[in-house]
């Protein structure tokens, strides 16, 4: 019966997962158009209801579009043209996602930067992506003006996080911080955002562009699967076909709901999932321009939302804080994680966390890159199995191949995540031999992005991550998943966190060092050290076993909350 039902499936789906989608809900048709256009149209009808929330200051879509209106003749105004790049520096404020949409309103490019990298970062994007204007925190000036000087940009818009705050948060957030942040005294080259906008009210010329999907909209940051920094392009169609996809799988999400945007939006997931897709469906956007784990129970009762997107981190912020305990969380539809891959451990306990709160629904998790414009696949429709990242969005295709062979290989076999769609990027910018290193034409045309990660799917098209290629390790002659150490050390009821490095070792080449963090409470006792490693050496094989255990308070984070192998790795040499 088996044998039958697999031929059946084979003849009635194009692939695997289609059984999860309604027919019309197998594929999408991404608009011609740009993100600003799409993102209005979607919500032609909704002009009242609320697009931002910034401290419980509130913007409707109707003042929002007014407001990037404006800011696309402020830019114009300012000598801004189709094509132009203008680097946005900022953290989570309403004037981040303005200018992100009238950047892309008048034709123009965004490249989306970390206010809080270092000099060189800001001179190398700068540089790299020929960028002409610069709309920064004030935070950032002082970094900014060493090196302005040596990129094309000829105008720096300075933005306050207390531009938008009402106006009691404004007077408290300038004594305590504002006042004390270095800013430049105001010319022509460097504008401040009030004055900025004004210069729009007095152009009158058009300055909706005619922009169609292929064109670039924004330029955003990762390391690829090197490792080293890249300028990764996404078009208008890369974002608006992940709201396309949105459309389908958050069905159930409209104007009444709000969308969580802890995630900063110079990375995709912050920007696409917590920003674009949630507003394409009407739901209004609660920005955080700081995230604060202490205080995230204030966060989630104060605001309510219903849309909650995270990494890892931000859910162990979740269980963690003690003030959580009596918080209602019933009216939640959506937990999301992505960015990382949360434990089947932690996935467990995070489910638990949720019902005990009264919530219906379970955490989702959900896997994609940057170059892949966020979220690939997702646990929707039934299809989120513990420990998996869902199935293919509708668009999305999925396949597993060989490391060495480069050829599919059967359900269950663990291999290289290739991805094809139409939310994979055009390219890296200027960068040919990167780009054509993970993009590759099969013999149909079709374009595929070799991700560096390892997983497999099952027969009905659910797909399993389990590690990246550069963190397998090689013990004497084994393949090593460190992702699968970290999971087994946090089942551990003591651990709240784990990382997991490989380092150097005489004969076997390399070993496994665990760098672990205990929950709250639990101090560090050579009896708890003791049970850690005899619980390793009870469920790992022998060849896994880290040879050295450090426990730690915390462990070094990237910039969207990842555990930073990077650091970690670099401690060792």
């Amino acid at each position: 019966m088996k044998i039958l039902d697999k031929v059946i499936n084979k003849i009635k789906y194009k692939h695997p997962w289609d059984k999860y989608y309604k027919k019309d809900e197998r594929d999408i048709e991404v608009p011609n158009v740009s993100l600003y256009e799409h993102l209005k149209e979607k919500n032609k009808d909704n002009m009242d209801s609320v697009a931002i929330n910034y401290f419980n200051k509130k913007m409707t879509f109707r003042y929002f579009f007014g407001e990037i209106n404006l800011c696309a003749k402020a830019l114009r105004s300012q000598g801004i043209r189709p094509g132009d790049v203008v680097t946005i520096c900022m953290a989570n404020t309403p004037e981040a996602v303005i200018s992100f949409y009238a950047v892309n309103k008048i034709g123009a490019i965004a490249n989306m930067i970390h206010p809080l990298s270092a000099e060189e970062e800001i001179k190398n994007s700068l540089i790299t992506t020929n960028s002409v204007m610069l709309i920064a925190i004030n935070l950032s000036y002082k970094k900014i003006k060493e090196i302005v000087d040596e990129t094309n940009v000829y105008k720096t818009i300075i933005v306050s996080p207390g531009d938008s705050m009402p106006v009691l948060l404004k007077v408290g957030y300038y004594i305590t911080q504002g006042r004390k942040v270095e800013v430049p005294k105001k010319s022509e080259s460097n504008m401040y955002w009030n004055d900025f906008m004004a210069r729009g009210k007095s152009f009158t010329e058009k300055v909706l562009a005619k922009t169609t999907k292929d064109q670039p909209a924004v330029i955003l940051h990762s390391g690829g699967t090197s490792g080293t920094p890249k300028n990764i392009v996404l078009t208008n169609g890369n974002i608006n076909a992940v709201a396309k996809q949105a459309e389908i799988v958050f069905y159930d999400i409209n104007n009444t709901d709000r969308a969580l945007a802890v995630l900063p939006l110079f990375h995709c997931f912050g920007l696409v999932v917590c920003v674009h897709g949630p507003m394409c469906l009407g739901a209004s956007t609660i920005l955080v321009p700081q995230f604060d784990a202490k205080r995230f129970d204030k966060l989630i009762t104060k605001y309510r939302p219903t849309f909650i997107p995270g990494v890892p981190t931000l859910f162990e912020a979740l269980l963690t804080n003690k003030h959580m305990d009596n918080v209602d969380l019933s009216y939640v539809k959506y937990v999301i994680s992505g960015g990382d891959s949360l434990s089947v451990a932690k996935n467990e306990v995070v489910n638990k966390f949720l019902k005990s709160h009264n919530c219906q629904r379970n955490i989702i998790q959900g896997y994609g890159m940057t170059e892949t414009t966020g979220p690939v696949t997702f646990g929707s429709m039934g299809s989120d199995v513990l420990g998996s990242v869902g199935i293919p969005l509708p668009g999305n295709e999925v396949k597993i191949e060989g490391v060495e062979t480069r050829e599919e290989v059967p359900f269950g076999e663990v291999g290289e995540i290739c991805i094809s769609g139409p939310t994979v990027m055009p390219g890296y910018l200027d960068n040919e031999k990167e780009t054509n290193d993970i993009l590759e034409k099969d013999n149909k045309g079709k374009i595929w992005v070799h991700t560096g990660d390892l997983g497999y799917m099952r027969e009905d098209g659910v797909v399993f991550f389990t590690s990246r290629f550069k963190r397998m390790l090689i013990v004497s002659g084994y393949n090593v998943y460190p992702s699968h150490i970290e999971e087994v050390i946090m089942e551990h009821e003591a651990v709240l966190n784990c990382g997991v490095i490989g380092i150097p070792h005489p004969y076997k080449v390399q070993v496994p060092k665990a760098y672990i963090v205990l929950n709250n409470g639990i101090k560090v006792t050579n009896k708890i050290k003791n049970d850690i490693k005899e619980y390793c050496e009870k469920n790992l094989a022998k060849y896994m076993l880290p040879k050295e255990y450090v426990f730690r308070e915390s462990l070094p984070k990237t910039m969207i909350g990842k555990v930073d192998y990077r650091e970690l790795e670099k401690e060792n040499k």
